[in-house]
């Protein structure tokens, strides 16, 4: 990047129960607000949501872009949150050109709101919203090579003090958050977050091992079982094509019962 900017791919939990005092997500709360802590204040937000997927990489382009509710099934007051954070159209412009100028085909949405993904760690790390945001989602293809190229093109944005955010989960197995605990479970968990987190902060792999690790994450101990689909990881390979190096910092916390991690790469990247 051009400028001093930072890359965190965050945990961030069940739906909007940050925000609602669960118990579970205590650990999270703390470690997202410690995290904003630690940084610059961002001149702007790019997250990658894995809430939203498309055919090709795709940008919000409002000024103002509503929330998205994405999520069901709990109290009403969780459809009455606000985040009103601006968009950054002329960001959303850079994050095209520079999509496009790699060779990767992309487009800007005018209508698209924000869905949870970022707005509910935003609203704990930066509650006053006051610091302009944009989304770029996801391709529905969950080809993870393609996911890294997508960071790799973002190395050649020009803004100052930019937060790049991958918003997912280290572990997303909705079955296993609803079934009790074994320890075949527990192990599971425990040997792909261990995994996960070698592959970000082992400074011993060259950058080809560790693309290689992130490519073919699938074939990690119990890859498919904390994550039966794939679209709450690849967040982290955008912020690792970003960054191309080990994370400068990890995070292990509980979170509804489950180990997850978080990963930073603070400036200079």
């Amino acid at each position: 990047m051009k400028h001093n900017s930072n890359a965190l791919f965050l945990s961030h939990g069940g739906g909007p129960m940050p925000l609602l005092g669960d118990e579970g997500h205590s650990d999270m709360v703390k470690c997202l607000q410690d995290i904003a802590a630690k940084i610059i204040k961002p001149s702007a937000i790019l997250v990658i949501s894995a809430h939203w997927e498309e055919t090709i990489p795709t940008i919000t382009y409002g000024k103002a872009p509503s929330l998205i509710y994405d999520y069901y099934g709990f109290p009403q007051k969780s459809y009455t949150i606000t985040y009103p954070c601006v968009g950054e159209p002329q960001l959303a412009e850079q994050v095209h050109g520079v999509l496009n100028s790699a060779g990767i085909d992309a487009k800007l949405d005018q209508q698209r709101g924000f869905d949870h993904g970022l707005f509910i760690p935003l609203k704990i790390m930066y509650p006053n919203a006051d610091i302009p945001c944009i989304q770029l989602s996801l391709v529905n293809s969950l080809d993870p090579d393609e996911h890294i190229k997508m960071g790799q093109a973002l190395q050649n944005l020009d803004y100052k003090n930019l937060l790049v955010i991958g918003s997912g989960f280290s572990f997303h197995n909705m079955k296993a958050f609803f079934q009790p605990d074994t320890s075949e479970s527990i192990s599971m968990n425990e040997e792909f977050e261990a995994w996960l987190i070698d592959t970000c902060s082992q400074s011993d792999f060259t950058e080809e091992e560790r693309r290689a690790r992130f490519i073919q994450w699938a074939d990690a101990p119990s890859a498919r079982y904390c994550h039966p689909r794939e679209e709450h990881l690849l967040p982290l390979h955008v912020c690792y094509g970003l960054a191309q190096q080990s994370c400068s910092e990890y995070f292990e916390l509980k979170i509804l019962n489950k180990q997850s991690s978080m990963y930073l790469w603070s400036t200079p990247l």
